[in-house]
Parts: C-alpha cells; sequence; structure tokens
C-alpha cells in the first residue's frame, strides 16, 4: 500500500506526460487526477494505521548507494509525522487537481500542467517519506524541479521565464547549506540514515569542528548549515525572494507550491531533525528569530499589495515564520499542527482567488475588481471562510493551530521567544487587516472594472467550486480534528518527534496568563475593523494614509527593497562579470587566437591565394617557372648544405 501511495503520482506524471497526445486531455486529466485521488484514500488509511493505531514501519525497497563507508537503501519511512504530511500532500494536491480541470479548461497544453502536478506531487511524497537525509534532498531536489516546470508553464511570457528562474536560482543558495549540512552529518557520524544519525548525536554534542578557518560547536555548523536549506525552500526572510514572484504560474501552482507542499518542506525537515535541532542553543534562537522577523516582515508588506494572488502569497510567508519560531522554542507538534490547518485554508484561499480571477475575466488587480459578491456568492462565502480562518478567529481551524504557537512562545520564558511572541502578536492583527483588505477590495463597494468585465462576471463551475467546499470543511474542522496533535504531546507522534527540555512547552502553554489567550483574537478583531472602516465606511482614508505616510508606504510596497538591494549587491557585479569575460576572455582571447583567429589567417591566405588566379596563361607559367626554380634551386644548394 504505501509503495503505491508514492509511486500511483509518478506513474501518472509519467503516463501524462508521455503518452498526452495519446490520452487526450480529458485522459490525461483522469489519469492523473484519479491517481491522485487514490493516494490519498490511501494516505487517510495510512494515517489510521500509523498515527492512530500506532503501526510504524520502515520499507526498505532497495540498496541505493554502498561506496565506501557510505551505505543507505531507498527505504519509506511511514511514522506518525509522515502520516500526517501524506494526508496534508495528497489531499491538497487531490483538490488542486481536480481545481485544474475546470481553471486550465482553456489552455491548449492540459496534459504537460497534469503530468507537471503529479510530478511535483510525487516529489514532495519522496521527501516526506524519505529515511535518510540523501533520499529527502532527492526529493528536495524534485520539488524545486518541478516548481520550476510549473512557475514557467506559460514559458511564452517573459515575466513568468523570470520568475521560474529566480525560484530556481535562490532555492541553490538554500540547497548549498542544506548539502554542506548533510556532508557535514556524514562526516561526524558515519551516517546519513536517520536512526544511525540521532544515535551518534550524543557523542557529537560538545565536540568542536574546524569550519571557514574557525573552531566551532559541531551540533550548532550542522544545525545552521541545514537550516538554511529550510530558508531557502520555506522563504523565510533573506531567501524569500522567489515567492511572490512564483505567481506568475497558473493558480493552481500557486496552491500547490504554497499552500500543501514545496514551501512547507523546511517546516518539515526542521520537525524530523528535532533531535538534532533540540541540542542546539544557538541554532534554535535563529531559527525563532528568523521566524518571528519573516511573520512581521511579510506582514508589513501584504498590507500594501494589489495583486490578490500577492497578497496571499505574503500571508504564506508569514505563517511559515509562525512555524519556524513555533519550532524554534521547541513546540515541534506546534509548528505541525499549524502545518497542517494552513494547507487547507491556504489553498482554499488561493483556489478561491483564482476562481476571483476567472470570473474576472483574468484580472488579478483588486483595485479593478469590487462589487461582485452577489455575482459570485459561493466564491465569496469561500473566501470569507479562509479569511475567518487565516485570521485565527474561533471556531475555524487557524484559531486553534496560530494560538498554540503563540502560546508556545510566551511560554518559552526566553527574550527570542518574547521577541516570537510580540512579532507574532503584530502580525495577527496586521493579517486580519489584509484579509478583510482584500475582501472588501474585491467584492464590496462600487465596482471598479470596466462594463465588459461586469458583464461577464459569473461563478465557476462545479468542477471548480467542489474543490472549494471540500477544502473549506479542512478549514472549519482541521483544528478539532489535529487538535490531539499537541495536546497528546509527544505520545501522538510516537517517537517520530522528540522534545529533549526539562520541561514540556506545550503543557505549559496551557498554563499562559488569560490576556495571553485573549490577545490574538483582540488584534485579529481589532484588524477587521480596521479593515471596515478604512475600505467601507471610509474609502477616501486608505489614500489620506498612502500620502500622509508616503515614504513608509513605497517602503513597503517595494517589499522593503529586498529585490532592489539583491540587483545592486549581487545581480548587477555577476552581469559585469559575465560581460567582462564573454567580451574579453571568451570573444577576444579564446575566439580571437582560436577558432575565430584561425579561421581569419586561413580567409586571408585564401584571399591572397585567390588573387593569384588572374585567368592569363602567361601569368601561370611564370609561376610554374618560380616554382621548378626554387625546386631546382632545392636540389642544387639545399641537399648540399643539409636541408
Amino acid at each position: 500500500m504505501y509503495v503505491a501511495l508514492i509511486l500511483l503520482p509518478l506513474a501518472a506524471a509519467i503516463v501524462a506526460g508521455f503518452l498526452g497526445r495519446v490520452l487526450g486531455d480529458r485522459g490525461s486529466q483522469f489519469v492523473t487526477t484519479g491517481a491522485v485521488g487514490l493516494a490519498a484514500l490511501l494516505s487517510v488509511v495510512a494515517f489510521f494505521d500509523v498515527a492512530v493505531y500506532g503501526n510504524a514501519t520502515t520499507i526498505e525497497l532497495f540498496t541505493w548507494i554502498r561506496s565506501g563507508g557510505l551505505d543507505f537503501a531507498w527505504a519509506l519511512r511511514i511514522d506518525a509525522l509522515t502520516a500526517v504530511m501524506l494526508i496534508v500532500v495528497n489531499g491538497v494536491s487531490f483538490m488542486v487537481h481536480l481545481y485544474s480541470i475546470g481553471y486550465m479548461s482553456h489552455d491548449p497544453h492540459k496534459p504537460r500542467f497534469m503530468a507537471y502536478l503529479s510530478l511535483f506531487t510525487f516529489a514532495m511524497l519522496t521527501l516526506v517519506t524519505a529515511d535518510n537525509l540523501v533520499q529527502m534532498f532527492f526529493g528536495w531536489e524534485g520539488v524545486g524541479l518541478a516548481s520550476y516546470l510549473l512557475i514557467g508553464f506559460w514559458y511564452k511570457k517573459p515575466s513568468a521565464n523570470k520568475a521560474a528562474m529566480k525560484a530556481f536560482v535562490v532555492n541553490r543558495v538554500g540547497d548549498f547549506g542544506f548539502s554542506l549540512g548533510i556532508f557535514g552529518v556524514f562526516l561526524v557520524t558515519g551516517s546519513v540514515t536517520f536512526d544511525a544519525v540521532f544515535g551518534e548525536l550524543g557523542n557529537v554534542a560538545g565536540t568542536t569542528i574546524d569550519f571557514l578557518g574557525m573552531s566551532l560547536p559541531t551540533i550548532e555548523v550542522l544545525g545552521v548549515l541545514l537550516f538554511i536549506g529550510a530558508m531557502g525552500k520555506s522563504a523565510q526572510l533573506g531567501l524569500h525572494t522567489w515567492l511572490p514572484d512564483a505567481m506568475e504560474g497558473p493558480t493552481p501552482v500557486s496552491a500547490l507550491i504554497h499552500a500543501a507542499t514545496m514551501v512547507t518542506a523546511g517546516v518539515f525537515m526542521v520537525a524530523r531533525l528535532s533531535p538534532l535541532f533540540e541540542l542546539t542553543v544557538f541554532t534554535s534562537d535563529m531559527i525563532t528569530v528568523i521566524g518571528a522577523s519573516t511573520a512581521f516582515f511579510a506582514a508589513t508588506i501584504g498590507l500594501t499589495q494589489t495583486d490578490i494572488k500577492r497578497v496571499i502569497a505574503y500571508s504564506t510567508c508569514s505563517q511559515l515564520g509562525y512555524m519556524f519560531f513555533a519550532a524554534g522554542v521547541g513546540a515541534y507538534p506546534a509548528a505541525i499542527f499549524h502545518l497542517m490547518t494552513h494547507a487547507f485554508f491556504k489553498a482554499l484561499l488561493f483556489l478561491g482567488a483564482g476562481s476571483v480571477i476567472h470570473a474576472m475575466s483574468d484580472e488579478q488587480d483588486m483595485r479593478r475588481m469590487g462589487g461582485i459578491w452577489k455575482l459570485i456568492p459561493v466564491t465569496y462565502m469561500m473566501m470569507w471562510i479562509g479569511s475567518l480562518a487565516l485570521a485565527g478567529i474561533p471556531p475555524f481551524a487557524g484559531f486553534f493551530s496560530k494560538d498554540m504557537i503563540l502560546e508556545t512562545a510566551y511560554a518559552a520564558h526566553s527574550t527570542v521567544g518574547a521577541y516570537a511572541f510580540w512579532m507574532g502578536i503584530a502580525a495577527a492583527f496586521m493579517t486580519a487587516f489584509y484579509s478583510w483588505r482584500l475582501l472588501f477590495m474585491t467584492f464590496h463597494g462600487k465596482p471598479r472594472a470596466d462594463k465588459h468585465t461586469m458583464e461577464h462576471v459569473h461563478e465557476s463551475p462545479l468542477i471548480m467550486t467542489v474543490p472549494l467546499f471540500l477544502l473549506a470543511v479542512g478549514a472549519i474542522t482541521a483544528g478539532y480534528i489535529g487538535q490531539p496533535m499537541v495536546d497528546a504531546g509527544l505520545a501522538f507522534w510516537n517517537g517520530s518527534i522528540a522534545m529533549l527540555g526539562e520541561h514540556n512547552i506545550l503543557e505549559e502553554a496551557h498554563h499562559v496568563p488569560g490576556w495571553v489567550k485573549l490577545l490574538p483574537l483582540v488584534m485579529s478583531a481589532a484588524g477587521i475593523g480596521l479593515a471596515w472602516l478604512f475600505y467601507i465606511r471610509r474609502p477616501d482614508l486608505p489614500g489620506k494614509v498612502a500620502s500622509d505616510f508616503s515614504g513608509l508606504y513605497k517602503f513597503l510596497l517595494n517589499k522593503w527593497y529586498f529585490d532592489e538591494l539583491y540587483d545592486a549587491i549581487f545581480v548587477r557585479p555577476a552581469l559585469w562579470i559575465g560581460r567582462v569575460l564573454w567580451q574579453g576572455g571568451d570573444r577576444r582571447i579564446i575566439d580571437g587566437f582560436g577558432p575565430d583567429g584561425i579561421a581569419a589567417v586561413s580567409l586571408g591566405l585564401a584571399r591572397r591565394a585567390g588573387r593569384m588566379q588572374s585567368g592569363y596563361v602567361y601569368h601561370y607559367a611564370f609561376a610554374m617557372l618560380i616554382g621548378l626554380a626554387l625546386i631546382v634551386s632545392y636540389f642544387f644548394f639545399g641537399l648540399e648544405a643539409g636541408w
């Protein structure tokens, strides 16, 4: 069953990718959606078998690499952590596949798109079922490749090509750190298999390693390098710039990348390697600070964006920050709990946004929307449910997981924990504000689209709204279903997550002061109220605030100028160096003295020889005489001289 669960999406991707012309559009959609749907059903069975009944298992398929001391198999590690991820990945992926049948109905390359979706799903399944670091890295790079293909699916758009390349390159920066971390783990433990590595960590703790000319704690070096990989894949502050640009891909791609798969890989990796991160101090504090800073930073940018998909994309970036600072303070179950709930309501928001774009004739700018809630009531209702879950309003799923994260940050009773708590509180306020800003600008007020667009506004077909309903059910109920993940502590996880501290932070989170539990809800309500004031009661206020605080507004609108900074520091110098090497090194030296130089000399000699072909017989006779004279001279004088 577990092997089929993993290989079904791969088989579907191969069939649709190579036989798409034979199967046709409908056949490719049926094969890929059916395969992922069956995998989703098997994931539910696996969840009950492993997470509920405790039948964790590891299935060794074959020996993958055996070279010297490096010896490991391709094996499927099916434990409670994997079971939760299987539900999330396959469940959301199935909804995206189903939704894509309607959303991509006018695209001429449906088989290729569906094949890419299934390939992406297989790569993520490979990542979450890996039993060793190299196998995880295989899936890690697989989702990177598939995301490149999906973001740049509309390859005739220059912006899509640039976004795909940007995602690929930025992720390679993080992946380089991840690969160094894998090398380091093998160097100090002699293995890359998780159980063997975890068994050696006690001997590694307290030792030092020479790194970059310094003698540093081994466990901290490994932790930082591995976390750098997570920063790239999960778009944390500094390596986040690829995430908003990924919106250039089709909307189902945005839902798949930003909800359940690629961006959550880093959070999963930190949870999987929790035995290692539990032994770190500096790295855990680093994870907490970067996660909290990302949550705040991304939320500030979401306040000013006007593209409906980019607002939700920065929301994803912010929510990932919550997950990381939860992991940083040691509350890994809370991080995975929020990962699960977030997958449902964020996929709902993205697919709901896609329904809006579909209704508005591909318009994505919220400034050109408004006044459409009565025309697309189903989408409107779904967006409300997703926004309520995102803002953490009870009884929706986000309320349970986000509040648990904030409570654990407070319960950490540390400087970085306090920093994460207050950054999370500020982000909660901004999240509610920009979520309802999106709702009010998109659905309420006077219509701002042209007459032709408004005449064609229509509700999406059932093939698109049914996945919205199913995801809405998850956005409502996932908090109740997943609560045992944190209430039962480590008992639910059955060894798949390690928490080695003296105190159970999940238990302490239940005993924080009442105002800590109430404050996130108050801030969310305040954010919703302020959005109502700005965009319903006094729609003139946003323009006045933007004008009065124009410097701050431009700073946020331009995303803290990270792209411009990276362009000045990395892109332009790299282009200048490349241009110098191209013009000076390649063209002038290599080509100049190499093929181009030889060709020029040959061409010059040929032209000179060509001038000798005058067409007059006496010229040729004269040349023959000169040649004969040279030959005779050679025999008479050259041989005597020993030439």
